[in-house]
């Protein structure tokens, strides 16, 4: 019925249905995602005559000719840096210090370390990779499954692009022309409460079928463990300390506090000897190959973006929409379980850059804060990466153990509802995400 609408309204015909059909199609086929978006906006420009091929090529230079994309590929080579450096061990040593009291200890600083790799890193397969490699070991040594293990640090590495800084929220903010830094405030408390919510999982699980025995530890003990973690690795948060003071104090730009983090996350290396001028060629490649998915996506999505704006997609998405229905909860609700079902097949780079421009509109017509709709939708998104069946850090970490994606999916299923009630928060109470922003935002 909403598609019979959608057609109706903006009169959609073949130069429409088949770039999508064989955009579905070439994703079926394992084509690179970029790729699929590319033959999809050339087919669709080339049926509809709308724009010439020639508009084309300047369309891929101008949609990532932006200054703040700079700050992509300096956030992940600050995460690969991190990893190389053994900087992310400390963090694991503060994370587990801190949880030593209770049981289930090691669990939650599997989260909590996951939330501090994100604050620096922005990207969620890097954190799912390097927390993965160190910690899932030792979860199963502790007791928990092994498929519940790789699922509490698939769900933790969801923080990745829901803590600030995130490259997610560089993205939508360059599509909607939204600021960066105003995103990361927002996002703040939304993360935090994704954070929390894992953490009380796993707790609930724990306790439910005591994976993870201890807690035994006195007030004492505990606060010289503590000490001990800080002493030895507090010039570890020197680097998020970076991060956030320089943009949440306004000081950095995003590209700026990259860079900074960048350069004294090398220093750091050097002065303690854990890195060489020979892990450079490694570090820079790994990095280049995780930039190199995300910008071509990008580049190839601006003019699909273009073509879909002249055809008249978004505003007759918004007119079929609220035809159906005036209800603002219940329009906001369809746009969750949109961004959902895309988050379950699509990575997120290509979701936002061809969602956001229309579903903002809908956004708009029913008065909703421009800045809660993108923290809602990135999180919204965010629960895709653990629900099949594309859940990219699944995957990352079904690569890195072994194990089912399928079993892993199904030991998820605990995070993924929790993590659908912060969204549910986040969509109906905007407060959350509005808090920290100055009074000309809210």
């Amino acid at each position: 019925m909403l598609w019979n609408s959608l057609n109706q309204t903006v009169e959609l015909g073949w130069d429409f249905y088949l770039p999508v059909i064989l955009f579905v199609g070439l994703i079926a086929l394992a084509v690179p995602v970029w790729a699929a978006i590319g033959t999809a906006a050339i087919v669709m420009l080339v049926m509809s005559g709308d724009l010439p091929l020639s508009a084309i090529g300047e369309s891929l230079f101008t949609g990532i000719d932006a200054f703040a994309l700079t700050a992509v590929p300096l956030f992940i080579l600050t995460g690969d840096v991190l990893v190389r450096t053994g900087l992310s061990k400390k963090f694991l040593d503060v994370a587990e210090a801190l949880t030593c009291w209770t049981r289930g200890g090691f669990g939650s600083a599997t989260v909590l370390v996951c939330g501090m790799f994100a604050a620096i890193s922005g990207s969620d397969a890097a954190g799912a990779a390097a927390v993965g490699r160190m910690t899932i070991a030792r979860l199963v040594e502790s007791g928990y499954p092994r498929p519940y293990a790789c699922a509490l640090v698939a769900a933790g590495a969801c923080t990745g692009i829901l803590i600030p800084p995130s490259i997610a929220y560089i993205i939508i903010g360059l599509v909607l022309g939204i600021s960066a830094s105003t995103l990361f405030l927002a996002a703040l408390i939304p993360g935090i409460a994704i954070l929390v919510s894992i953490l009380f999982t796993n707790i609930i699980m724990n306790r439910l079928y005591v994976y993870e025995t201890g807690g035994n530890m006195g007030l004492g003990e505990w606060f010289g463990n503590l000490g001990q973690s800080l002493k030895s690795g507090w010039y570890a948060f020197i680097v998020p300390g970076i991060i956030f003071y320089g943009i949440f104090s306004g000081r950095l730009t995003p590209t700026e506090a990259g860079a900074t983090a960048v350069v004294v996350t090398i220093v750091m290396g050097f002065i303690l000897g854990t890195l060489k001028l020979s892990d450079f060629p490694a570090m820079l490649v790994s990095s280049a190959k995780v930039n190199g998915v995300i910008l071509p996506i990008i580049a190839f999505s601006a003019p699909l973006a273009e073509a879909l704006a002249i055809m008249g997609v978004p505003q007759g998405f918004v007119t079929a929409v609220t035809g159906l229905t005036d209800d603002p909860m219940l329009l906001i609700l369809l746009m969750i379980c949109i961004l959902i079902a895309a988050g379950c097949v699509m990575e997120t780079t290509p979701n936002i850059v061809i969602l956001a421009p229309i579903l903002k509109p809908l956004a708009d017509n029913i008065g909703m804060n421009e800045i809660q709709f993108c923290i809602m939708m990135i999180t919204a998104l965010g629960v895709g990466f653990i629900t099949p069946p594309l859940g990219l850090n699944l995957f990352v970490v079904s690569g890195i153990t072994g194990e089912s994606i399928l079993k892993i999916a199904a030991r998820a299923i605990p995070f993924v509802l929790t993590m659908l009630i912060v969204v549910l928060l986040i969509a109906y109470f905007p407060p959350i995400s509005t808090t920290l922003l100055p009074d000309i935002y809210k």
